[in-house]
């Protein structure tokens, strides 16, 4: 359904080992780096249409940072389990441990916030 999605960071520097950890933990691939940019996923370029990515680009620290939201699939909630580890030790901030929630009985989720307060969720809907 989706293409790709920009998550606005204000310094890349320090986004990036915070990213690098958790999508290595959900088992994303990092596709390309710049001064002002950061690209996971299946693709670096639109030539690859069939592909998505995530950007994680460099701008103003959005002031509804606490409102944004991105959650991201895990496979196993072991991955779920690494994610949460793996943000906090790269200087992500925990908003919520990882655990079953209420939205269904297989919803396993962790919540974090990036340096920037950007909300990131990693979820897996399976059972154990």
């Amino acid at each position: 359904m989706l293409d790709h999605v920009s998550i606005t960071v204000s310094d890349i520097s320090a986004a990036e080992p915070f990213y690098d950890a958790i999508m290595k933990m959900l088992g994303v691939v990092k596709v390309g780096r710049r001064d002002d940019w950061l690209g996971y996923g299946e693709r670096a370029r639109p030539a690859y249409p069939e592909r998505i990515y995530i950007s994680i680009r460099k701008g103003e620290k959005p002031d509804d940072a606490p409102g944004r939201h991105w959650c991201f699939k895990a496979k196993w909630r072991t991955e779920v389990d690494a994610f949460w580890d793996a943000g906090i030790a790269a200087g992500g901030s925990d908003d919520g441990p990882p655990g079953l929630r209420s939205y269904h009985a297989s919803y396993y989720a962790a919540f974090l916030r990036d340096p920037d307060g950007n909300r990131i969720e990693a979820v897996c809907h399976y059972p154990v």
